[in-house]
């Protein structure tokens, strides 16, 4: 189970900014969710074969064929912003 403290170091890791007594409903939860995955733990899976899924799954594949592609001038019309031909995107990764 979830104390205090570690409660305070996953909302630190995670920066959740709670206020008062958030923290404590959010760690109450969080053990109940712990306690549910002991009483399965507890469940004997003896004879039981591992699976990923409860159904079977098919890839449908099909040709890998180029269709229509979208004029330049469309595209630089619905981009934001272009530079050089290319759209230009923000910065999704710091590089610090």
């Amino acid at each position: 189970m979830i104390d205090a403290a570690e409660m305070n170091h996953l909302t630190e890791l995670a920066r959740l900014d709670l206020a008062e007594g958030e923290a404590e409903q959010l760690r109450g939860e969080l053990n109940a969710i712990l306690g549910y995955f002991e009483q399965l733990q507890a469940v004997d899976t003896t004879g039981v074969e591992e699976m990923q899924r409860p159904v079977a799954l098919v890839n449908v594949m099909r040709d890998d064929v180029p269709g229509e592609m979208l004029a330049h001038a469309a595209l630089e019309q619905l981009a934001p912003e272009m530079q050089g031909g290319f759209v230009k995107v923000p910065r999704t990764v710091e590089t610090e």
